[in-house]
Parts: C-alpha cells; structure tokens; sequence
C-alpha cells in the first residue's frame, strides 16, 4: 500500500544514509590511518624508541569508521518495506551528518597525525600538543556521531505515518 506520506522508494533515502554514513567515515578513517602511518613509518627511522608512542593518530582514526559502523547498522536495522519520506529523509541526513563529519575529521587527523609524528621525532615535547589537537580533530567526528544518533532516535517518531 503506497501513499504520498508512504511511496515505495522512501526506503531508498534510509539506505542512501546507512551508505553515507558507512562510505564516507571509512574514506575519513582510511586517509588518515594512510597519512599518520606514512608519518609513523618516516618518524621510526630516526627514532625506533618512540614508534609505539606515535601511532595513536592511526588508532584515532580508526576510531572515526566505528560512527559511521554503529549509525550505519542503526539506520539499517530501522530498514523496512513500508516507512515514511520523512523517516527515509531523516536517515538520510543522519549517515550524511555523520559521514561528512568523519570524513572531514579523517583528513584533520592525517594531515595532524602526519605533520606531528615527524615532528615528535626530532622534538619530543611536541607529542603532547600533538595528542591535543588530534582530540579536536577527533571531536569533529564525535560531533557528527551526536548529531546522527539524534536525529535517527526523531525519525523513529515518523514510523507511524504510514499505519
């Protein structure tokens, strides 16, 4: 039964934002475990000593295709035959947030992780300042996360337009 609240492809929007949300933080998480580990590889030449220290920005950006995996497998699970536009939409806009959000923390974190471990081989006390701003850049995914989940628990409310 399609109606104008209901069409047949309003699940297409919800699929689109689990793809959004899933594709775009994996493309954030991979350039910046690139870059860092290119950073990481560099820096172990002139101190081995200090390698383990340094790939916390490749962990960070690890971390950032985890919000897209968990805001991907909840829009996912809202998955169904008959939903709403509105629902479809608001999903939508969920993976996007968080898709964008870790995509633009990815490339914060691979250009800080690269520029810092490099620098933390020649000058050690820059690990610090290093680690701070990779948790600003972290915190950009982080937000984008917040966002999703937000809107995802608002688009539950649009699931009985079409019963």
């Amino acid at each position: 039964m399609s109606s104008d609240l209901c069409p047949v492809y309003a699940p297409f929007f919800s699929a689109m934002g689990s793809t959004c949300a899933i594709a775009f933080t994996c493309i954030g998480a991979s350039y910046g475990t690139a870059k860092s580990g290119v950073g990481v590889a560099a820096m172990s030449v002139l101190r081995p000593d200090q390698m383990m220290k340094c790939v916390v920005p490749v962990v960070m950006a690890g971390i950032i295709a985890i919000y897209g995996l968990v805001v991907s497998v909840l829009i996912t699970s809202d998955l169904s035959l008959q939903m709403s536009l509105a629902q479809g939409f608001i999903q939508l806009g969920a993976g996007l947030a968080v898709g964008l959000a870790g995509l633009s923390a990815g490339f914060a974190i691979g250009i800080v992780g690269d520029a810092g471990v490099r620098g933390t081989a020649q000058q050690p006390r820059l690990f610090v300042g290093m680690i701070l701003i990779l948790i600003f850049a972290e915190v950009l995914g982080l937000y984008g996360l917040i966002v999703a989940l937000v809107m995802n628990s608002k688009s539950q409310d649009m699931k009985s337009a079409c019963f």
